[in-house]
């Protein structure tokens, strides 16, 4: 499958604009790959390095996949594609299913690092973090808590990952 290789900046309006409807991390943990829908995410330089900062509940089987290997793509969409995606990956847990077969995603071998692109989203960002950092709700203004952190809700860990590479699979 042929790659289109890309600088993010050109495409920092289109990332950032599709979090609605929604973009996946995925992350692969030996043999097993995960995709999640996530809301939010950062685009941006951190120590002279472009990143993305992407935004997992510390209660999700995505984390659990980060903790053991911390690196991950994001995948963006780009045009129409099938709305079963993010039903699947958004409502579902990886540790109860294959939500890779399920949403009948393709994986892409990766360019740089050890996790596949997605070619139902293939704006493809390879990134490998650096940093993570706990999120304290209690610290946030009560309109954020309210409206995001109810009681059985958990907090975010950023993950502070470097763009090793980006590219559309074409």
């Amino acid at each position: 499958m042929a790659k289109r290789m890309l600088d993010v900046s050109d495409y920092a309006n289109h990332i950032m604009k599709s979090f609605r409807p929604g973009v996946l991390i995925t992350t692969k943990a030996g043999e097993k790959i995960n995709s999640m829908v996530i809301g939010w995410g950062t685009l941006g330089v951190i120590w002279e390095r472009p990143v993305f900062i992407a935004y997992v509940r510390d209660c999700r089987y995505t984390r659990e996949m980060l903790d053991k290997n911390p690196e991950f793509t994001i995948n963006v969409p780009m045009g129409s594609f099938d709305k079963k995606i993010l039903a699947v990956c958004g409502t579902k847990s990886g540790r109860d299913m294959d939500k890779i077969s399920a949403a009948n995603l393709t994986p892409v071998p990766p360019e740089v690092i050890s996790v596949p692109g997605i070619k139902e989203f293939p704006l493809t960002l390879e990134c490998r973090a650096l940093y993570r950092e706990e999120q304290e709700s209690e610290r946030l203004p009560d309109e954020i808590k309210r409206k995001f952190y109810t009681v059985e809700t958990h907090d975010h860990i950023a993950f502070y990952g470097e763009i090793k590479a980006a590219y559309i699979i074409e």
